[in-house]
């Protein structure tokens, strides 16, 4: 196992909260984590058909089969459950009761909300970042990335990316969204998701996409919500405040799994990576979500937005560190150091006094200062957010 940075964070939540729940995609290695770090505890798969018919039809006898302390691995499939594991954590007093593993939003956060609020630490697992590769003595080339992704499966196995990312999106759409809906074209989700990819890291357009695919824009808002509850597309807001200039209130999609995304898109070889007219946007979703698994993994709100404005100001992304303090990044895939990369984090920073310091995130080694923004590798992104 590749140790991984959350750990620190599902320690602390187990000392101080009787359940901690892990969400996050599936193969994200969450049932890993869970198992690495209480190897003593028992662990039950709901993903058993009996295991989990007995759950369902009989909560009392099941929580009395496997008591706590306890992991429960896929709690969504068997929600109900929550609302039992309320009352017994409630009689008992005790931290560190159950461990929960989960991959699909809707269920969970409901049930939470209802039953666990205020009784459990939440975590959000992503892919292995590439601190936590780096850590464990792996180091790729930018495309290599970008290709072969970040699925703790891609380092642990000898299978082809596109093999594994083939597979993944097979059982994706079969498993995952028929649980979540039930949809009546799963080709046109397909396609959905294909085009989807030819978009990430732009500005969401309903209105494109349907018409792109034939269905409406509702239909596209529901898929998107689909997508976003199983964790695997995440959302960027736009940051939104009165600086004098009209905001475009609009959102960014980038996928949690940039090697889901350049096998959607055809990639199969390294080598075709740099050559792609979406490299930008594949670089961007890459360095985005490195900043968003630094926030996970250190147990906090993402905090994270872009930029844009009718004028024309756009900066890719912003980290607001502080309620008066907006940290802005520009994200260039070119390996060669330009100080004009930093243009429009200097114009952003004339609207307001919340805007400071800033980054820029490129391909290159040099690592220069200039008007106080730094210059640094797609490697140290997680810098953006510490």
């Amino acid at each position: 196992m590749i140790p991984r940075l959350i750990q620190k964070q599902l320690l602390r939540l187990w000392a101080g909260y009787p359940v901690v729940t892990i969400t996050g995609p599936r193969q994200s290695g969450k049932t890993t984590l869970a198992r690495a770090t209480f190897p003593d505890l028992r662990y039950v798969s709901l993903e058993s058909p009996d295991i989990r018919a007995l759950a369902e039809s009989d909560p009392r006898a099941f929580l009395q089969a496997y008591p706590a302390p306890v992991i429960f691995d896929e709690i969504q499939r068997v929600p109900q459950l929550l609302s039992y594991i309320q009352t017994l954590v409630d009689e008992s007093g005790k931290n560190g009761q159950y461990l929960l593993t989960g991959s699909h939003q809707p269920q969970l956060s409901a049930g939470i909300s209802q039953s666990l609020a205020g009784r459990t630490g939440l975590l959000r697992l992503l892919p292995l970042s590439i601190q936590e590769l780096r850590q464990a003595g792996i180091t790729l080339e930018r495309d290599e990335y970008l290709y072969k992704g970040f699925m703790p499966r891609a380092y642990g196995t000898t299978l082809e990316p596109h093999t594994l990312y083939s597979d993944y999106f097979a059982t994706y759409v079969d498993r995952d969204v028929r649980q979540i809906a039930n949809l009546s074209n799963l080709s046109a989700f397909e396609t959905f998701m294909k085009l989807l990819a030819g978009r990430c890291g732009q500005l969401l357009n309903l209105s494109s996409l349907a018409n792109d695919i034939g269905v409406s824009s509702p239909t596209i808002s529901s898929w998107l919500s689909i997508l976003e509850a199983s964790f695997i597309i995440f959302r960027l807001p736009c940051y939104y405040e009165n600086f004098g200039k009209r905001l475009l209130k609009s959102q960014k999609l980038y996928f949690t799994e940039i090697g889901l995304v350049t096998w959607l898109l055809g990639i199969r070889e390294p080598a075709q990576v740099a050559r792609d007219p979406l490299f930008g946007g594949l670089f961007e979703n890459m360095v985005v979500l490195e900043a968003l698994k630094a926030r996970c993994n250190a147990g906090a709100e993402p905090d994270l937005y872009f930029f844009r404005d009718s004028a024309g100001t756009e900066v890719d992304l912003l980290f607001r560190k502080a309620p008066d303090q907006l940290i802005p990044t520009e994200i260039k895939g070119a390996m060669t150091w330009n100080k004009n990369f930093a243009a429009n984090i200097h114009k952003l920073r004339k609207l307001s006094p919340k805007f400071t310091g800033g980054f820029v995130v490129y391909s290159g080694d040099m690592t220069p200062v200039s008007n106080d923004v730094k210059y640094i590798n797609f490697k140290d992104a997680a810098q953006i957010v510490e």
